[in-house]
């Protein structure tokens, strides 16, 4: 039964979990578990509070299946659940921040090296991201790219329009960008009579974030 369930997709799965499958609700648990704590580690001030949001934002989309419309892509429903925990969090406790540490990563083969330098490029323009961005552009982004979401589905989970959707991504990419602007980065590289290693970073942060647009 547990093979037959990895091959379904999330609706179907969610449309058995509607009829009352356990099994069937733990295949997406497992399938979600590890990306909706990424995405927690986000909206929460330390490693604790994130792993409670995932916890309480999966029971709340049990208790919530019957809502689900199985029409629609499972993903952005899952994760508007876990913003509006997140956000109810906030108001309860009134500690909400964006952190600096680093959200989990998936498991990747590649070449060991390659993939520490990629991982350290990535987790840094991340940290600029948390402190440049609105709350809102940030999640905006991070569902874009880490996520890989459309426009479509980030505004359901964000509760915008499409346009306005679009137009967070586009701020949230501009302000990214300047951000990491070759300006800032000669400013930073005078400083120093050696060469900058952080100079070159940035380089390759804008880099890694034009590849974004």
């Amino acid at each position: 039964m547990a093979e037959e369930l990895k091959s379904c997709s999330d609706e179907e799965l969610a449309r058995q979990s509607q009829t009352g499958s356990l099994a069937a609700f733990e295949e997406l648990v497992r399938r979600y578990e590890h990306r909706v704590y990424a995405f927690a580690c986000q909206l929460c001030p330390g490693e604790v509070d994130a792993r409670e949001l995932t916890q309480d934002a999966f029971v709340q989309a049990f208790l919530s299946l019957r809502q689900f419309d199985s029409r629609r892509s499972f993903a952005p429903w899952l994760f508007t659940i876990a913003r509006r925990k997140g956000i109810d969090r906030h108001r309860h406790r009134s500690t909400l921040r964006w952190t600096d540490e680093a959200a989990p990563e998936l498991p990747d083969v590649r070449d060991p090296a390659a993939l520490l330098e990629e991982s350290e490029l990535r987790r840094d323009l991340w940290q600029r991201a948390r402190r440049c961005l609105p709350p809102v552009q940030f999640q905006a982004l991070w569902l874009r790219y880490a996520e890989d979401m459309e426009v479509a589905d980030i505004a359901r989970v964000l509760g915008k329009s499409r346009v306005h959707a679009k137009v967070l991504l586009f701020r949230a990419r501009r302000a990214l960008l300047r951000e990491l602007s070759p300006v800032q980065m000669a400013t930073k590289a005078k400083a120093a009579s050696r060469p900058n290693p952080e100079a070159r970073a940035g380089s390759a942060l804008k880099f890694f974030c034009l590849l974004m647009l």
